[in-house]
């Protein structure tokens, strides 16, 4: 039987053989994509007609990974004693027959949209040279589009599967946040955190998304495919590329029949006003404030500085900023009645990393990156970027839909990236 897919159990040892010869040589391309190689055996037991039977799998360096220690890209975590059992999305794709080839780099405990990273280093961008990955999954991101992984497994906070999606042109999917276990993954937020899947295809992504969302996950949605453009948020300041080929890709749906509006929404309105930082400042104090005591020096400052500003507000705060998103979330519910937000995933191209060596820049640019795909975070809600090769430019267009409306979103996205290759 011949797979339709372009991965296979007879393949997949030739592929890690062929990954650790271009590691060995420190081929520039893979140079800090990956922390640490497994050398698991490939079983290949999975039944033949499974769509991941033999997929190579990178693993953000937050999962649990059974018999290896869990960094999340840190230093302190280094010495920590390896985990005893995989996540439990990682435990779901090993059932399904896919390879988990190694853990990936990415910003420390996740708390950028850029991807940088001063202890591991930083991996290049895969289509524009010198530049930055995006992250936080910024090396899961590069073993995708480096072509030796199938499938990158992250989590998104903020947009960290759909940025480095977006700039390094292979598609980034957030799903509904309680459709896919957090189980034995670190955490950065635990109101904004998901789990989801990076892959060079909407069809690959919905293949992975289907092996690790809960079957316990509330009963699918239907979306109105009506895509909704706002005029009052995430259009400005768009780099002139990034608008040349958002407007490229809205002529192509458009084209294909499809209704694509304009027009203001008051829920993101008064999102311009929801102080969003101090939901993850505040949870990730919760979950490392030892860390930060016993061992300052060891922290990224560009991360810890942030993490910290949780010192400065109160319970109260903190609880008037959580209701405020709860009845925003009701507000952009109502507002869109199912219809698709489209947007550009990201208003920039990667910048070089040239210009991260002033701490003014790397703030200014890392809330320019988290804008747009925040909202999803935001407004709990599914979402995916596609990528738009344009003028020889990776931008991303990102899809976003109303919470467990995942496999619709897919099925539209699948719809349009059709239209976009075509």
């Amino acid at each position: 039987m011949t797979s339709s897919y372009p991965w296979t159990p007879d393949s997949a040892p030739i592929r890690v053989a062929d990954l650790q010869a271009r590691l060995d040589s420190d081929d520039p391309a893979l140079r800090h994509v990956f922390t640490e190689i497994f050398h698991d055996p490939i079983a290949g037991q999975s039944p033949i007609n499974n769509p991941l039977n033999g997929a190579l799998v990178s693993v953000k360096e937050l999962f649990d990974v059974k018999g290896h220690v869990t960094r999340a890209g840190t230093r302190f975590m280094a010495e920590d004693a390896p985990a005893v059992a995989d996540a439990l999305p990682i435990q779901r794709l090993r059932a399904a027959g896919a390879v988990m080839l190694g853990t990936t780099n990415m910003t420390e405990l996740a708390y950028s949209g850029l991807g940088l990273n001063p202890h591991n280093g930083t991996p290049e961008n895969a289509i524009h040279a010198g530049c930055i990955p995006g992250g936080s999954t910024s090396g899961g991101a590069i073993s995708v589009a480096r072509g030796v992984a199938d499938i990158a497994v992250g989590t998104d906070t903020g947009g960290s599967l759909r940025i480095p999606a977006a700039f390094n042109g292979i598609v980034g999917f957030k799903p509904t946040q309680a459709t896919v276990s957090r189980q034995g993954c670190k955490s950065l937020s635990q109101t904004l955190d998901s789990i989801g899947p990076m892959a060079a295809s909407v069809e690959t992504c919905s293949q992975a998304y289907q092996v690790m969302r809960d079957d316990s996950a509330t009963t699918e949605r239907e979306i109105d495919p009506v895509f909704i453009i706002p005029d009052n948020y995430g259009m400005d300041d768009l780099e002139p590329e990034v608008a040349a080929a958002f407007t490229h890709a809205v002529l192509r749906l458009r084209d294909a029949g499809h209704d694509v509006r304009t027009q203001s929404l008051a829920s993101l309105e008064r999102l311009k006003s929801l102080a969003v930082w101090q939901i993850a400042a505040v949870e990730a104090y919760a979950e490392y404030h030892e860390a930060l005591q016993s061992y300052p020096d060891q922290f990224d400052p560009r991360v810890s500085s942030r993490i910290a500003r949780a010192q400065t507000l109160s319970a109260l705060e903190y609880r008037t900023t959580l209701n405020a998103r709860n009845d925003l979330i009701r507000q952009y519910q109502a507002e869109m009645m199912g219809k698709v937000l489209l947007m550009p995933t990201v208003p920039i191209l990667p910048p070089s990393m040239s210009v991260f060596d002033n701490d003014d820049t790397y703030a200014r640019l890392n809330v320019q990156v988290l804008r747009n795909p925040s909202i999803a975070n935001v407004m709990d809600c599914c979402s995916i970027s596609l990528p738009v090769i344009h003028e020889g430019n990776a931008t991303g267009l990102m899809l976003t839909a109303q919470a467990f409306s995942d496999q619709a979103l897919l099925q539209l996205a699948a719809l349009c990236e059709a239209l976009l290759e075509a």
